[in-house]
């Protein structure tokens, strides 16, 4: 079909539902509003220091700005979908009525993942599972000398397979908890925090792909489309893991005197958080370290069943009370607010099939990776290949297509990939302000292309 039909197919909807308009309409505002968010988190720093300028001039003690804490609320990130989903709600219930939206969020739209995500990203954010990471990767990092630059690289290479392994959730939190640690704390420039925040975005997309339960994107065609880990690993992950060591690479060289120049980051017990030790900690016994294994791999086994592993989170919360002397206070804001993210961004983007649907029915193999690369940009890729499993006409090759595209479009922005908002929470107090969008988009660019050209090219 032509573009022109296309367009007037497009057109035709929006006509006969004039909703699905005003949807994509609002979606497209809170596009622009994670791009704006940097700004607006800086004008609430101007805010606030005018606000306790004007308090010295009186000889009153400095006090939070009303307006600040507003302007700093609508500059994070994390809350944008879920601020802009309200304005759906209040634009749905005027258009179809109450019974409709509440059919609409509480029986159309499905929360599992968001829910699942908050789970797994606690548990791994936990001492013995991060100590255990580090662990391992502390013995590839020796072989560089265990400099600042050898974590880097082992991180950035182990961490991002190991996400099809122990979800892609969870290697995001361990990755950017190690980065935090032995990477961000050195103090590299603003430039190589940007690189190294794209290059791990990127390569935790594809590098949960040599499994079939591991990735969201993946997660959701399984099933539909009969894919199992063999499927995965022979179209997919020995493709991930040689993208995974270029990308790596590349940016080791490219970066390679600034990263020798940081020298070697601390050699104590990570603790989980980020803060040095103020107080020596028990060493972690085996055992707690394998509950906590255990839990994680009863999360992952029943992911599809929020019943069964918010369930286990609860037992999991008892357990870790019980052996409280070898675990860290348990920080469940990094958490909420990335699973809050993911809700608005899945309310959002079930209103977008009725023109994302068509683009990937009408195109050939090529068209359509190139095509799903771009639109997961914009998107959260588990909904790419989620609207692909509706598309009755796409071939194998073109399945292969458009999950291939998906993956590796998900490192361009934190809205890309359901981990994403992970890595952002947990690294984004390394920068001087908020995340840029753009920035994040130009860091990730070439990554992203190398492993474009290994996914369908090779």
């Amino acid at each position: 079909m032509s573009d022109a039909s296309l367009v007037q197919l497009l057109i035709e909807r929006a006509r006969a539902e004039p909703f699905n308009a005003f949807a994509t309409a609002i979606f497209v505002l809170a596009i622009a509003h994670t791009f704006l968010a940097a700004r607006v988190y800086a004008w609430g720093r101007s805010v606030q220091a005018a606000h306790d300028a004007r308090s010295r001039l009186r000889g009153e003690p400095d006090q939070p700005s009303v307006a600040a804490e507003t302007l700093y609320f609508f500059g994070e990130t994390e809350v944008v979908f879920g601020l802009w989903a309200l304005v759906l709600l209040v634009v749905m219930t005027a258009y179809s009525g109450w019974a409709a939206t509440k059919h609409y969020f509480n029986d159309t739209v499905s929360y599992t993942e968001p829910v699942f995500v908050v789970v797994i990203m606690a548990m791994a954010a936990t001492r013995p599972v991060v100590a255990l990471a580090e662990a391992a990767v502390r013995q590839l990092a020796r072989l560089g000398g265990g400099s600042a630059a050898a974590w880097w690289l082992a991180i950035l290479t182990v961490g991002p397979v190991l996400g099809s392994f122990i979800t892609e959730p969870a290697a995001m939190t361990i990755c950017a908890l190690l980065l935090g640690r032995q990477f961000f704390s050195r103090n590299p420039s603003t430039r190589l925090k940007y690189a190294t925040l794209g290059l791990l975005f990127v390569n935790v997309s594809i590098g949960g792909t040599l499994t079939s339960f591991a990735a969201p994107p993946v997660l959701i065609v399984a099933r539909a489309w009969s894919w199992d880990s063999a499927y995965m690993f022979w179209h997919f992950g020995d493709r991930a893991v040689l993208a995974v060591l270029i990308n790596a690479a590349v940016y080791f060289l490219l970066f390679r005197r600034e990263l020798a120049a940081l020298g070697a980051p601390q050699a104590a017990e990570l603790d989980g958080t980020q803060t040095d030790q103020v107080t020596p900690q028990l060493r972690v016994p085996a055992w707690v370290t394998m509950g906590h294994l255990m839990f994680m791999a009863f999360a992952v086994f029943t992911s599809h069943e929020p019943a069964l592993f918010v369930g286990a989170f609860l037992f999991f919360l008892g357990f870790t009370k019980a052996t409280s002397a070898y675990q860290d206070n348990i920080d469940l804001r990094s958490p909420l607010l990335v699973g809050f993210f993911l809700a608005g961004l899945v309310i959002h983007g079930g209103l977008q099939g009725w023109w994302i649907s068509p683009i990937i029915a009408r195109l050939s193999e090529t068209p359509l990776f190139l095509s799903a690369t771009l639109l997961t940009a914009f998107n959260d890729n588990a909904l790419i290949t989620y609207l692909a499993t509706l598309a009755p006409s796409l071939d194998e090759t073109l399945r292969v297509a458009v999950v291939g595209g998906a993956v590796v479009g998900g490192g361009l922005t934190v809205i890309a990939n359901a981990p994403n908002p992970a890595g952002q929470a947990l690294l984004g107090r390394y920068f001087s302000h908020s995340i840029s969008p753009l920035g994040l988009m130009a860091a990730a660019l070439l990554p992203t292309v190398i492993a474009a050209l290994l996914f369908h090219w090779l």
